[in-house]
């Protein structure tokens, strides 16, 4: 059969669907992660659900609170079930009573509350338990709910949009990639909870720096805006629409009047006494991380340069259109850091001639 010439075997084929279950609401979910869940009867889904926005209820609870027969069914959930009791019951608990048989995830919880323990509370209960399936799957999915549970920075990530000669400022036109690009990155945006940009590039852009693809208005991440000195303009399109997200200005100026406007219109300001070196920005990410576990660099070429030479992202996405610039084209900083970046991990998505890369840093 075609299905188990790609997957090892049925088990990590329907944990992968579980895998796709997850994807819905990652960026969306706060403190919790975003899991995804199967149920299987028969060979047969029967049931899924993956976490909801906020992180509660649970992917679980959503694919086993149905009037369905769960007697014999198979579970299969991408990150190790609860076992704790929290803001509401273990998972373990709703498993049990729904006469799941057999439970399949891939990686153990990195929560001390659950970790390790939800195998043997199953088990006990003469439920089988098989985990570490699709393993390297589910290592690079969590990664920024681990790092979240860690003494590390929390999940940095980067994009950028450049021509096929590197530039990524046109100067006649705004924009460098096409409609389907832009659309892309709106999604992008989407499975992340922190944007952060600076006052220059938003300045220069009037950008919006929200999700503008229908069903995606709600997943819009917060806008964090590093301003040093107090330069970001008053009129500008952002403040327009902040119905689904906040907007954070972090500044080291004291200007009580125009800092008083920002706050009229629901900013909220975060005083620094610094925003020059490495140590002020890796700083201010830990203080980023008690709230937000995604974060997406989306600014222009200087402040990309800055956080790639100070490794301070794990991750870039590249969008680079099909056509070159030439004498059109310009640039705020110098391109050679990411000139040097080798473009070899393209997604597959039909962006009508652009193409877009994730590379790891």
């Amino acid at each position: 059969m075609e299905r188990k010439n790609k997957f090892k075997s049925k088990h990590s084929y329907f944990l992968s669907l579980a895998f796709e279950q997850a994807k819905n609401n990652l960026g969306s979910t706060k403190n919790n992660p975003s899991v995804g869940c199967i149920v299987e009867k028969n060979d047969s889904v029967i049931s899924s659900g993956y976490t909801s926005i906020n992180g509660r209820p649970h992917a679980e609870y959503n694919a086993l609170n149905k009037k369905l027969n769960f007697n014999n069914s198979n579970l299969y959930v991408t990150l190790e079930p609860c076992s704790h009791y929290g803001v509401t019951p273990p998972c373990t608990n709703l498993i049990n009573k729904k006469k799941v048989k057999k439970v399949f995830f891939s990686i153990y919880d990195s929560d001390i509350r659950s970790k390790n323990k939800s195998k043997n509370i199953l088990k006990s209960r003469n439920i089988s338990v098989n985990s570490k399936i699709l393993e390297k799957e589910g290592k690079d999915f969590y990664e920024s709910y681990f790092l979240q549970h860690s003494d590390k920075l929390p999940l940095i990530d980067a994009k950028i949009a450049i021509s096929k000669d590197y530039f990524t400022i046109n100067k006649k036109k705004r924009w460098i990639t096409n409609l389907h690009s832009r659309k892309r990155a709106h999604v992008i945006r989407s499975t992340y909870d922190c944007l952060v940009s600076t006052s220059k590039s938003i300045n220069y852009d009037n950008s919006i720096l929200n999700c503008r693809i229908e069903g995606l208005e709600k997943k819009c991440p917060d806008l964090v805006i590093l301003d040093r000195n107090l330069k970001l303009k008053k009129n500008l399109k952002l403040f327009s629409n902040m119905k689904y997200r906040k907007i954070l200005l972090v500044t080291c100026k004291n200007d009580s009047k125009k800092l008083s406007f920002f706050k009229s219109r629901g900013v909220k300001i975060i005083k620094v006494g610094k925003l020059n070196l490495f140590k002020d920005y890796k700083n201010l990410f830990f203080k980023l991380k008690k709230k937000y576990s995604r974060i997406l660099v989306e600014a222009g070429l200087n402040f990309t340069n800055f956080v790639i030479k100070n490794k301070l992202i794990k991750n870039i996405y590249i969008f680079q259109s099909s056509y070159k610039l030439k004498n059109q084209g310009a640039n705020n900083s110098s391109s050679n850091i990411i000139k040097k970046i080798k473009l070899k991990n393209q997604i597959s998505v039909n962006l009508f001639g652009d193409q877009i890369y994730k590379e790891k840093i």
